[in-house]
């Protein structure tokens, strides 16, 4: 087949990497974002020219000739991997048997710009990802072909996407290539009663409430590890918390009850929670015990003030 990969970062290289690894089809064209000033390159495009592949950056695809450009390379498929910019339909029909998009959930669950935070944060228990046919909604449409994985109790963004989602995604790109060369790909009907859609996990969801169930604060500080990253305030300064360990134990809810190697303990409802690394404001994260002591903080102090 001739394939057009639209998609950026790691996950988009990787995606084209690994079809041009194969050798099965023939890349025929390259799509990602438009070059940030002051920032680097996005490493698909640089990977692309390395492979002298045509590279295609337009800021929109409503106009005729982004369409006629795209028409041009004559594809069959095309594999949307990591996009975030607004895809029409004129343009995601434009090859032969159409797109398919990736997104790092069990859709219809969390659609979404932030789909592997908010399992985690909301208690999930599993999640995985969905390569989808996209529609003009969010996140909407028929699934191709779904992967399911466990959440562990002390996951990380870091664990989730990165060691569990994240190899098994990239190697699947060449099963939904042997999908659409089969000449009868499926289609998952997702139940629109069990769909969810997520804002964006931006700092000020990030906010710690000692006040809240343990549960729930070791879940924030997981779910939003390492981006956008959970906080608290020592003293009227921001604290960055990360790498987080729920305790068992009774007591004043924001309290610390113990500083040890290992780290601070902090009360909540119902336990406590062991934190290992945090980051001042304005400075580089740290051993938790290291910040404490210099600091002096001791146990009986509170957070959150």
């Amino acid at each position: 087949m001739r394939i057009i990969v639209m998609g950026q970062q790691a996950f988009g290289k990787d995606a084209l990497a690994t079809i041009l690894d194969a050798g099965t089809d023939e890349v025929v064209a390259v799509y990602c974002e438009p070059d940030k000033d002051g920032k680097p390159v996005d490493p698909i495009k640089e990977f692309a020219l390395e492979k002298g592949l045509p590279v295609h950056q337009p800021a929109k695809f409503g106009d005729r000739v982004t369409l006629d450009t795209l028409a041009s390379h004559d594809a069959d498929l095309m594999i949307m991997a990591f996009v975030n910019l607004f895809v029409p339909e004129a343009a995601r029909d434009t090859p032969k048997l159409g797109s398919i998009c990736f997104h790092p959930s069990l859709l219809p669950l969390h659609r979404g710009p932030s789909a592997v935070n908010w399992p985690i944060i909301m208690g999930a228990t599993k999640s995985g990802y969905s390569w989808f046919y996209p529609s003009d909604g969010l996140d909407e449409g028929d699934s191709l072909l779904q992967w399911e994985c466990g959440i562990d109790p002390n996951d990380t963004v870091i664990n989730l996407y990165f060691k569990k989602i994240y190899p098994s995604a990239v190697d699947s790109v060449l099963e939904v290539c042997d999908l659409f060369r089969s000449g009868n790909p499926p289609r998952i009907v997702p139940d629109e009663s069990q769909a969810t859609y997520e804002r964006r996990c931006t700092k000020k969801h990030a906010k710690i409430d000692w006040n809240k169930p343990v549960g729930q604060v070791h879940n924030l500080i997981r779910g939003t590890d390492p981006s956008p990253g959970a906080w608290t305030t020592v003293n009227g300064d921001e604290l960055g918390i990360f790498d987080s360990v729920r305790t068992a134990g009774d007591g004043v809810s924001s309290k610390i009850v113990a500083i040890s190697d290992d780290g601070i303990t902090i009360q909540a409802i119902g336990g406590r929670v062991l934190v290992k690394r945090v980051r001042p404001a304005g400075g580089d994260k740290q051993m938790a015990a290291d910040w404490a002591a210099s600091k002096g903080l001791a146990v009986g102090d509170m957070l959150g003030t």
